[in-house]
């Protein structure tokens, strides 16, 4: 594992390139900083500046290299690279309320954007007048859409929500895409048609995340909890209560496991294995040397430094030092072998993951 810094902000949202040599972060603030990897540092050489209120998401197409962002303004944007520097293109959303994240879906051709405005944009580029356009899904949200993820077939999405619900949604739109053919999740696939509705979660729904199947979803919520539901067993749900405090960011990283992570500054790995079978496994942060065991002398002359004191009992005994805010996967081929985290506390971290 490998821990970086990119400033003292925190970071409340990251995203990677087709090639991962290039990461786009936002430091808390109105700019998205795009950095390159060059020996063992980040170099940054980009700064999107259009935004004039807090990014609150940013996801980069693979395959187009289009990045769509969007913030607290009530705006999104599509930055296409020319001639050496990003171009944005503005996205007519249609919110009266606060951007609070997006996704491509995965063909590339639209991207959901979730909202206080009570519903989600679901956003194509219609090419007879050259702009991005948005079509809304409101019924039933009854709150500020939280987080969203796309089914692997392109067409179902997954939000979910301060109303304390879990749903997944269809985001087909007639205009730009074939018929889809039925799934397990249901066959009947009209714009807006609610597949999945999960009542009282337990709290604010942070993060929602497909298995690569789109057979099942996981979700976490304010209250501490993992939930699985599975399509393939009748749409049954597992819910899972942890003795920690809540988690923030849940990623499927192959067909039976989950990573997650939140306020307890770690990831937590979990298995799922169907019929209800959702488990913990493990933490997946190694500890680091308490003060009690010994420390070393440049971390000794570190503590002195930062707080005239050798004392250090003030640091976690984790890589993190604040909530971990979101995880991505970096590098993956049939399942996710490494996973990438940024926090609070301006890291971001790339971790190896071993099953």
């Amino acid at each position: 594992m490998s821990r970086y810094t990119f400033g003292l902000e925190p970071l409340s949202c990251h995203t990677w390139n087709k090639d991962r040599t290039q990461i786009a972060v936002s430091p808390n603030n109105n700019v998205v900083n795009i950095y390159e990897k060059k020996g063992k540092e980040w170099v940054k050489i980009h700064e999107l500046s259009e935004h004039s209120g807090r990014i609150t998401g940013i996801d980069w197409a693979p395959v187009s290299n289009r990045i769509v962002t969007c913030a607290s303004d009530r705006n999104a944007y599509v930055w296409t690279l020319k001639d050496g520097s990003w171009k944005p293109t503005l996205v007519l959303v249609r919110i009266n309320r606060a951007a609070t994240c997006v996704k491509w879906s995965p063909v590339e051709n639209k991207f959901a954007l979730g909202s206080g405005a009570r519903l989600i944009s679901v956003c194509y580029f219609e090419k007879e007048n050259d702009w991005w356009l948005s079509k809304h899904i409101k019924k039933p949200i009854r709150s500020t859409v939280l987080s969203l993820d796309w089914h692997p077939n392109n067409i179902l999405l997954a939000a979910g929500s301060a109303d304390l619900h879990c749903r997944i949604f269809s985001a087909y739109i007639k205009d730009i895409e074939d018929k889809p053919g039925p799934t397990a999740w249901g066959a009947k696939m009209p714009f807006g048609e609610v597949m999945l509705e999960k009542k009282d979660c337990g709290g604010w729904v942070h993060s929602v995340s497909f298995s690569p199947s789109g057979d099942q979803l996981a979700w976490v919520a304010h209250n501490s909890s993992i939930t699985v539901a599975d399509a393939s067993s009748g749409k049954q749900t597992t819910q899972l209560t942890l003795d920690s405090l809540p988690l923030l960011s849940v990623l499927y990283v192959s067909p039976t496991h989950i990573v997650a992570a939140g306020h307890d500054c770690c990831p937590y790995q979990f298995t799922y294995k169907g019929s209800g079978a959702l488990e913990f496994v493990k933490k997946l942060d190694i500890p680091k040397q308490s003060s009690k065991g010994g420390i070393s002398a440049m971390q000794h002359f570190r503590n002195l430094d930062k707080k005239a004191t050798d004392d250090d009992c003030n640091e976690l005994d984790t890589l993190h030092q604040n909530s971990i805010t979101q995880l991505c996967a970096v590098k993956a081929t049939d399942k996710v072998d490494k996973y990438s985290s940024v926090g609070l506390d301006g890291a971001m971290v790339i971790w190896d993951l071993k099953y």
